[in-house]
């Protein structure tokens, strides 16, 4: 997404484009995604939120947001609700496959197939490759050992591209290298394919005990996004949910906690019924590192290079914000510095 806000942007701006895609299509893991493009209600709740991420690029982030949002109304983007379904957030849900063909048409050129080996000079370039985690030594490197183990919850081309041409270019890292975004889903043998990224999400750990051996963990965030990280350290990237039968009608969103689970076993995943409790097996899907290139607020890295997406590291660090918000507005932003 934040590549293709890049580009039509500047497009929009009068510049001459081109898009380098890695993959077979446009939209990446944008695609994939609910379509959800939110901030927090308050910039103070941000901070909270995120309390390691750089406050300044945050503050970027959460003050072009509402812009941003008119700014893919006026490319035609279909949305599907002007709501988040959590008061603790503003924003809309786009349809994705929509969002995505309205922003290749704003976008202009783009080459599929072709990744970026180096960087062009005397030319400004706006590094949007979607993270690491499609990269498993670059995982296992800086977020967990058993990254051989994750579900990659995301397409497969972001592996680190970005990070690796910002780091030559003098760039530096940011921080939250050691975090990512993800769920917990069914575990083998259950069968998840993209199209499954959204609906087996085990999204209920705050009714559940979760537990991998004699270790217990406790969510403490609303989000559940420290619990898929600490399954992800866990053996094999597993965990356990358990869930007394009693909490089974409580609902996440348009769900009971029983259609998830119900979701899980259709999906093949190890499911324990009880007279008292229904047990699931998980194990962690990575979907977006947190952790890439330190960026000012201009979006910039180094000199002629600007980041975006996944790739301007550090902004949700310390705990959850929306990667889709980040990719709209920090793209929006390197076109127009890019440009200046």
């Amino acid at each position: 997404m934040a590549g293709l806000c890049a580009a039509a942007r500047a497009r929009e701006l009068g510049a001459d484009v081109l898009v380098l895609e890695k993959g077979g299509r446009a939209g990446g893991s944008m695609l994939l995604s609910s379509g959800f493009i939110w901030r927090h209600e308050s910039f103070d709740s941000f901070r909270s939120e995120c309390p390691d991420g750089n406050p300044e690029v945050q503050r970027v982030v959460f003050d072009r947001l509402d812009e941003g949002l008119r700014w893919l109304d006026s490319l035609g983007a279909p949305v599907v609700t002007r709501e988040t379904g959590n008061p603790r957030t503003r924003g809309a849900r786009f349809d994705t496959e929509g969002l995505t063909r309205a922003l290749v048409s704003a976008a202009g050129r783009i080459e599929l197939g072709l990744p970026l080996r180096e960087l062009p000079p005397d030319l400004p370039v706006v590094l949007a490759t979607g993270g690491f985690q499609g990269d498993t030594d670059l995982v296992r490197t800086h977020v967990t050992s058993e990254a051989d183990h994750l579900l990659l919850r995301a397409n497969p081309w972001s592996a680190g591209d970005g990070l690796r041409l910002g780091l030559a270019a003098g760039g530096t890292t940011s921080g939250g290298m050691a975090e990512f975004y993800g769920r917990n889903m069914p575990a083998p043998p259950a069968r998840v394919t993209e199209a499954d990224f959204v609906p087996l999400s085990q999204l209920y750990a705050r009714h559940a005990t979760v537990f991998a051996g004699d270790e217990t963990f406790a969510t403490r965030t609303w989000s559940e996004v420290d619990v898929v990280q600490w399954t992800a350290r866990q053996p094999g990237a597993r965990a356990f949910y358990r869930v007394a039968n009693d909490q089974l009608a409580e609902r996440v969103r348009d769900r009971t906690v029983a259609d998830i689970v119900a979701a899980a076993e259709a999906a093949g995943a190890p499911v324990e019924r009880t007279e008292d409790d229904v047990t699931v097996a998980v194990r962690a899907g990575i979907t977006t590192t947190v952790g890439g290139l330190a960026i000012d607020p201009d979006a910039r890295v180094a000199d002629g290079v600007f980041a975006a997406g996944a790739d301007a590291g550090g902004v949700m660090a310390g705990g959850y914000s929306s990667g889709l918000a980040a990719a709209l507005v920090l793209g929006m932003v390197a076109a127009e510095e890019a440009l200046s």
